[in-house]
């Protein structure tokens, strides 16, 4: 069988594999720093097949091994994996050798940097996409304030490195200085925010407050929320904190060359710099004050004067000793993972948005902020846990955990889901080499944003949102069997070999 075919093909299902008991350690009495990850992943299980118990299903089988090694390098690296790759994994004798591929994948095994790379390669790709969305068009581009390679240099460059995410949110929060790589005063990280900047910052307040703490504060803009305990004020005071927050754009012609993000003294509404305040109007017509307060209560100075405060960077301290961290990027990871998180939408966790499984979110939130906030750790944890192990193939007594129609998840199945644009491109490279460039990652980097825009523009939102933009339309089936990169892919020229 060819790896096209393997790409793109289940491979069937075996005689079902004996389920693991979920077993380890009470971790309440635990402290973290003697808590492993064999511990966690124990937690994981047990607390999923609690939610299997109370709602009296029976989990599917196991996936095979052939499915699990398709499922881990495309979550992880964005591909499927090679024949060999494929060979290498069916032929352990490990007993470990699930948690060993893991480890090569995410760059663990210094014998094999290759993974490291292909690693921050698909992990840059999925943060930039959240971050600042798909590529735009060209016209877009022209007049737009974010450099799309300045913001992937950043993000690569702490995937690398394993930047713990405590300290990638805050420097992304806080960022200030050019955009641009090359430019003295380069930092990729302010391109998140110069994204973000319209209508007094209530874009970044939005943003922020949804990608890392998992909270819909932008419902609250207008008026108090009819459903929740959130409140119009929290809106604003958290608003407060990006006031002082500058774009700055450098023009050549009609183009944007690069663009500075900077800090300066805010007056406040009142025009009084040492207590600048904001103003919002309620639904009744009064006008109410607002100074910069995190959602968790705590207030910082009052003052605007950007020598006195710094109030991005006061934010950002308070944003990484939050409880909500934690829990925001397990529940996406989660989804990136598993296909749905703990809660719908997965940047929702509200008091409004009870969790599926409240108690092992709280704990992976809280594990994962006494671990040390890393990413690779985590991934280790949802991709070694028995949920991810499970074949998609329905069972007789799960068919109801579908997600698909409105149900709460409990994850007793794989829940099958599309490739995104990225993961296809990528695959069908790995497949065939076709139209793969010769040139370094920046070339290669253009090569696949070409194709992209292709796809994108056709199928994408214009949000540039986490939405799947392949979902098998006649259009798309069309442009698969027409363009220029499956053509090559499947062409018998010596080019394609």
């Amino acid at each position: 069988m060819g790896l096209l075919q393997v790409a793109m093909v289940h491979v069937a299902i075996g005689a079902e594999a004996k389920k693991p008991v979920a077993s380890g350690r009470d971790l309440s009495s635990i402290p973290s720093s003697a808590i492993t990850d064999e511990d966690i992943i124990a937690y994981i299980n047990k607390k999923i097949r609690e939610g299997w118990a109370g709602a009296e299903i029976t989990p599917s089988p196991l996936a095979t091994d052939a499915e699990w090694c398709r499922r881990v390098y495309l979550d992880i690296l964005g591909r499927i994996p090679s024949i060999d790759e494929l060979n290498q994994f069916l032929g352990s004798k490990s007993a470990k050798k699930r948690a060993e591929l893991v480890d090569r994948l995410v760059g663990n095994s210094e014998s094999e940097d290759r993974y490291l790379e292909e690693y921050a390669r698909n992990w840059t790709t999925v943060w930039t996409n959240v971050l600042i969305g798909r590529p735009k068009n060209a016209r877009e581009e022209q007049r737009d304030m974010v450099d799309r390679e300045g913001m992937q240099q950043f993000l690569r460059s702490s995937f690398l490195r394993n930047k713990p995410y405590d300290k990638l949110v805050y420097e992304l929060v806080s960022a200030t200085g050019s955009n641009k790589p090359g430019e003295p005063d380069y930092n990729g990280a302010t391109n998140f925010l110069l994204d973000n900047l319209q209508e007094m910052g209530t874009t970044a307040t939005a943003k922020v407050a949804r990608y890392f703490l998992g909270l819909q504060v932008q419902c609250t803009q207008c008026h108090n929320h009819p459903f929740n305990d959130w409140k119009q004020n929290q809106f604003w005071s958290m608003n407060a904190f990006f006031r002082q927050t500058k774009g700055n754009r450098t023009m050549q012609g009609r183009m944007v060359s690069s663009a500075r993000l900077t800090n300066e003294d805010f007056a406040g509404e009142s025009s009084n710099p040492k207590d600048a305040s904001i103003f919002y109007e309620l639904r009744n017509g009064v006008i109410e004050i607002a100074y910069p307060k995190f959602v968790d209560g705590t207030e910082i100075n009052h003052s605007g004067y950007a020598s006195e405060v710094d109030r991005r960077a006061e934010l950002g301290k308070l944003i990484i000793k939050s409880e909500y961290l934690g829990k925001a990027i397990v529940n996406r990871m989660w989804a990136h993972f598993m296909g749905y998180a703990f809660t719908k939408p997965v940047d929702d966790m509200g008091p409004h948005n009870a969790a599926t499984h409240p108690e092992l979110l709280e704990k992976l939130g809280k594990e994962f902020a006494a671990q040390g906030h890393d990413l690779k750790r985590l991934i280790k944890w949802v991709t070694l846990s028995e949920a991810y192990a499970l074949s998609s193939k329905i069972g007789a007594t799960n068919k109801k955990d579908d997600p698909s129609l409105g149900e709460k998840p409990l994850f007793s199945r794989f829940y099958i889901r599309q490739m995104q644009a990225e993961q296809l491109y990528a695959s069908l490279l790995t497949a065939t080499d076709a139209l793969k460039t010769k040139g370094d990652r920046e070339a290669q980097e253009k090569t696949m944003q070409t194709w992209l825009q292709q796809f994108t523009l056709a199928f994408g939102t214009d949000e540039g949102d986490e939405a799947t933009t392949f979902n098998g339309t006649i259009p798309q089936a069309l442009m698969m069997m027409n363009g220029e990169l499956v053509k090559t892919a499947s062409s018998l020229s010596q080019a394609a070999s």
